[in-house]
């Protein structure tokens, strides 16, 4: 094979993607890091936590903590209808990996997009922020938000935001 014809092959390859809904757009998330979709249940809330971590829920003897991507992106709280569940994902975090639930309006399906339908995350148009985003695939016509799950469930970064939320809710001091 030419090097030309290898070339064109390697940028033919097609990834797949699990899609899903959250408030009328389309996502999509490697289906690497996917590990199970599981029917919206009961969660058992966690005090002060912020807003976006739903809650934990009991998966087979393990605590796994529960993100609700809406308001994660700042589009308040995911309103629970017969098609809400959650994604279970295993993420990559100092080294550890770390399974987290995800609840989302609903799941799609899995779709092959080809990297060369794969365009670079805009810095500007998402309703999300772009660090968020990976990249955006074509698929018939559309664009699917492609994220970037690490950026998303940074630990680091949403133990911060929970600060930050405890010190806006402190009373001031006199």
């Amino acid at each position: 094979m030419t090097r030309t014809a290898e070339a064109a092959t390697v940028s033919a390859v097609a990834r797949q993607f699990l899609t899903f809904q959250l408030g009328g757009e389309m996502y999509a998330v490697g289906i690497l890091r996917i590990k199970e979709i599981i029917e919206y249940g009961a969660l058992t809330a966690v005090p002060m936590m912020p807003t976006f971590i739903r809650g934990v829920i009991n998966l087979r003897g393990s605590v796994v903590p529960v993100v609700d991507l809406r308001a994660r992106f700042g589009a308040g709280p995911t309103a629970i209808g017969r098609r809400t569940c959650i994604v279970i994902v295993e993420i990559e975090a100092d080294g550890e990996s770390q399974v987290v639930g995800v609840l989302v309006d609903a799941v799609h399906e899995v779709l092959d997009i080809a990297d060369a339908d794969i365009e670079p995350a805009p810095s500007f148009g998402t309703q999300i922020r772009p660090d968020f985003v990976a990249g955006m695939g074509k698929v018939a016509g559309n664009f699917v938000i492609l994220l970037d799950l690490a950026r998303v469930l940074a630990v680091d970064e949403m133990a911060s935001v929970a600060a930050a939320a405890d010190a806006d809710a402190l009373p001031p001091v006199h």
